[in-house]
């Protein structure tokens, strides 16, 4: 493959995009704001008009928008991808969206002659910008995958085949179920230890030496002394991928109590205004509750 797309040049997608052009992929891109393709653009990127334009001139695409309805929007729209694909399009959705949306645009994409990944990744902006994603990949099949592994390592550091349309869904939502209650764990811990006297970075730093080790700590706690929630991944971008657990789990029949008190909390952070900040924003209701700021 040389010629790619990708569609959404937010934060995530924009960094993927640059990694691709870093690589010596042919790229072509879209999103609904100019000024981010200009800024492609003046890198080497083609700027297209519409995704239907971007899907006529590569042999792979990226999508990385916000929600299931933007992504049936780029696919399906009047001047979606499928108005405008060659037979043998590979569609690569790394977008956050419910397992039964990736199966039913895999299935629309099936019969047009074109097939359609799942592959949401781990990691935030920084991770994007640094190349050092990871893809969850399901729907095709293993020879699609191994086709594509070249433009995911372009991307990131790893990706992985898990079977069937929508398994990269699937675990994308499971990966975010986590990566939420191990945020508050560590913001309830890292309370406890600072509010009684102990440096909140020697804390973390004990921490990491033993089986409550936790990257999202590491990642966060440098924001939260430094006041700084610029967003990384924002509450309410989190908040969104929680609601698409809760229909999950709800389709699944299953039990999630400390799940439900997470979204609980990331809730109540949302309704104080903090949506376009980082996630890591949410400490401000413990610090609400405890009239106590973690600080160095």
């Amino acid at each position: 493959m040389k010629q790619i797309g990708v569609i959404g040049l937010g934060i995530m997608g924009s960094s993927m995009a640059d990694n691709l052009l870093k690589a010596g992929y042919e790229l072509f891109v879209f999103d609904q704001l100019p000024g981010k393709v200009k800024e492609l653009a003046e890198h080497g990127a083609t700027a297209c008009a519409t995704p239907r334009e971007v899907a006529a001139k590569v042999e792979a695409v990226v999508i990385m928008v916000k929600n299931d309805r933007d992504t049936e929007d780029v696919v399906l729209g009047g001047d979606g991808i499928l108005k405008g694909a060659r037979p043998g399009l590979v569609i690569l959705n790394s977008s956050t969206i419910l397992p039964s949306t990736s199966k039913n645009l895999a299935g629309i994409a099936a019969g047009k002659g074109l097939v359609m990944l799942d592959c949401p990744v781990t990691g935030s902006a920084p991770q994007a910008k640094q190349g050092t994603l990871a893809f969850m990949v399901g729907g095709g099949d293993k020879a699609v995958f191994d086709r594509c592994e070249p433009v995911f390592l372009a991307m990131g550091k790893a990706a992985y085949y898990l079977g069937a349309s929508g398994n990269g869904s699937y675990a994308k939502l499971a990966n975010n179920t986590m990566y939420a209650i191990n945020l508050l764990a560590f913001i309830e811990a890292v309370s406890i230890a600072s509010k009684s006297g102990i440096d909140p970075e020697l804390f973390i730093e004990i921490v990491g030496k033993g089986g409550a080790r936790s990257l999202v700590a590491e990642a966060k706690l440098p924001k939260i002394l430094d006041r700084d929630f610029s967003p990384a991944f924002s509450l309410a971008m989190m908040n969104k991928d929680l609601g698409l657990v809760t229909q999950l789990t709800a389709d699944l029949g299953l039990a999630t109590p400390v799940f439900d008190a997470v979204k609980g909390m990331l809730g109540k952070a949302l309704a104080q205004g903090w949506g376009e900040e980082d996630l890591s924003s949410v400490v401000k209701l413990y610090e609400q509750t405890s009239g106590y700021v973690i600080s160095r």
